[in-house]
């Protein structure tokens, strides 16, 4: 088989080191095309082998790449063609009818009640998702309640598969060494209590909520936070106002697997954590509340379909908490009480392992590429 991923960019974020982390899995090789921002995710792919070609899209209006990516697949040759993000969606699987492509497959990373990759729900929106997901196969869904808000939208249930994302167990594994390493190059105190919180710094994930938090707590509590993005700053400055901006610590973006970059990885960063926090609201998975539980950590979360959608004594270590400032505080104040905790990996982590969802995948392919040519094509697109 040869497959061909479509995504709408490739800088550090949930969905793009999703993709990077999933192709080192898939048993045959992959090449991507990013329509957009060929970012430090892109370097990763291309040092682990992969071929990576940019679209330089200029917008979401930019009519010409359409053209200009159905080309790219037809000489391709590709069997498959799976897409990622909103626009990669919209275009990619236009793209893939127009070349001729019929095995076309979908994963909806980011889908809200409320939002899609920070962009409200507008009828509009729903509209041209609806009209290009006709032109799949299948649309993969990260959760159980992706999957139901796909079916709310309108898109048909056997046309929705769910294949949860994946995390490397083994790069998570609590490491005692690298833990110390860790809180050494950071800075952080030998006595610190860090609190951790990973994902990209947009005003959805609410962590100003746990600057907030920060103020209440004793002086030995510090927060650690793993991303980068438009929020940066506004970050930095209600931690100033607050008085907290000596306890808050910004690493940038981060990866998940190595790339050579300098200072540390994720995997190094949730080791020198003692508890992990996600205040964001309105989750599709919750991948930074996983990645938190295979390294062993206590969790506080807001929304975490992942953690939701198991039984809840597969993550006896994480707690929904509801509320903002006073209410983190509190619930971080008594996890501390409770003491440290051994560091092993609950069984709500290993349900998304990796290789499980690259199997699970796999099967989703299989079934779109021996589908026959039923569904329907673009105007003026031959379905023959």
């Amino acid at each position: 088989m040869k497959a061909l991923h479509v995504i709408t960019g490739l800088g550090v974020g949930g969905a793009e080191q999703q993709l990077r982390l999933l192709l080192r899995h898939l048993p045959f090789d992959c090449d991507v095309v990013t329509l957009t921002n060929p970012g430090a995710v892109a370097d990763g792919l291309v040092d682990d082998g992969v071929r990576v070609t940019h679209l330089g899209m200029a917008g979401n209006r930019d009519l010409a790449a359409l053209p200009r990516l159905a080309r790219l697949i037809r000489t391709g040759g590709y069997d498959l063609v799976h897409t990622h993000l909103y626009r990669a969606c919209i275009y990619g699987r236009l793209a893939a009818r127009i070349a001729g492509v019929r095995a076309i497959v979908a994963t909806e990373h980011s889908l809200g009640d409320s939002q899609m990759e920070g962009r409200r729900l507008t009828a509009g929106v729903r509209g041209l998702y609806l009209a290009s997901e006709r032109l799949g196969r299948a649309t993969v869904a990260v959760s159980p309640t992706v999957a139901a808000r796909l079916k709310h939208w309108g898109v048909p249930a056997p046309r929705i598969e769910v294949v949860p994302n994946g995390i490397d167990l083994d790069r998570f594994r609590f490491d005692p060494a690298q833990r110390l390493r860790t809180r050494r190059r950071l800075g952080l105190p030998e006595t610190a209590y860090v609190i951790g919180a990973i994902g990209r710094l947009t005003a959805g994930k609410q962590f100003a909520v746990l600057i907030r938090a920060l103020t209440q707590l004793p002086d030995d509590h510090w927060l650690l936070l793993v991303g980068g993005g438009p929020e940066e700053s506004v970050l930095r400055r209600t931690a100033h106002e607050a008085g907290v901006a000596d306890r808050v610590l910004f690493t940038g973006e981060r990866p998940y697997v190595p790339d050579g970059s300098p200072g540390p990885d994720l995997p190094s960063l949730t080791a020198a954590m003692d508890l992990l926090a996600s205040p964001s609201p309105e989750e599709a998975f919750g991948l930074a509340v996983v990645e938190g539980l295979a390294a062993g950590l206590p969790v506080l979360y807001a929304s975490c379909p992942a953690i939701e959608d198991l039984p809840a004594h597969t993550a006896s270590a994480a707690r929904r908490v509801r509320g903002g400032p006073e209410e983190f505080a509190r619930a971080i104040a008594e996890a501390r009480a409770q003491g440290p905790r051994p560091r092993t990996t609950p069984d709500a982590a290993h349900h998304y392992s990796i290789t499980r969802s690259a199997a699970r995948l796999m099967d989703v392919y299989a079934a779109a590429v021996a589908a026959p040519s039923v569904s329907p094509s673009p105007q003026g697109v031959s379905s023959s």
